[in-house]
């Protein structure tokens, strides 16, 4: 590792790669922006994420991308295609398992160099006003208490987004054009919440501004 270049792994689905947003707006590369900006020296992200990806379409995307690491960040966003699709919680906490080891062997062995992020609830977006907007937060949020234990049980950081991306709920601002992924905006607050983490993952790991 070369202590004065950061290397970041994001992966996921369409909130990673940035559905209907500039490639500039995507949350990951909004993280990276800030952090260079604090004088953090963080590389642009590799991105491994497709839209409409689930659990084990991610891993058969990382297999075939084969990335190499250790990265000094990697960043964990799945489910919500899950749950779209109407998969079971149980077979989603069996494979988010599997790629939470793969992203801590990705990440050197460390797992505290890992960052998950909870599912949004795209059942406040507008696409979503002819559904049941109740069951799908209950859903998601049953997805989420999955996915904060299984990162609990490995020792990874776990951010939750979830409440910000209600908020699109009354702020059309916050939702993109096709009134179903989030917007330019609403990456950004996923970012202010992800900051203070990862600015301690990256001081950890032997940098600094």
């Amino acid at each position: 590792m070369n202590p004065d270049f950061f290397t970041f792994l994001a992966l996921g689905d369409s909130y990673t790669i940035g559905e209907q947003v500039d490639s500039s707006l995507r949350w990951p590369a909004q993280l990276a922006r800030r952090l260079r900006e604090e004088r953090f020296p963080l590389s642009d992200p590799l991105i491994i994420a497709q839209t409409g990806w689930t659990t084990d379409e991610l891993e058969a995307g990382i297999q075939a991308v084969g990335p190499t690491g250790p990265f000094d960040l990697v960043s964990l966003l799945i489910g919500v295609n899950n749950q779209y699709r109407s998969r079971e919680v149980g077979e989603y906490r069996i494979q988010l398992r599997g790629l939470l080891n793969q992203a801590v062997a990705l990440a050197g062995g460390r797992p505290e160099r890992v960052l998950v992020l909870s599912i949004p609830d795209w059942g406040v977006m507008p696409f979503a006003g002819d559904r049941d907007r109740g069951s799908i937060a209950r859903q998601i949020d049953s997805f989420n208490r999955a996915k904060k234990e299984e990162a609990a049980a490995l020792g990874i950081q776990f951010v939750d987004i979830t409440e910000i991306s209600r908020e699109a709920l009354g702020n059309p601002s916050l939702a993109a054009e096709d009134g179903l992924h989030p917007s330019g905006l609403q990456y950004s607050l996923w970012v202010d919440e992800a900051l203070p983490v990862v600015r301690e993952i990256l001081l950890e790991a032997g940098g600094g501004i």
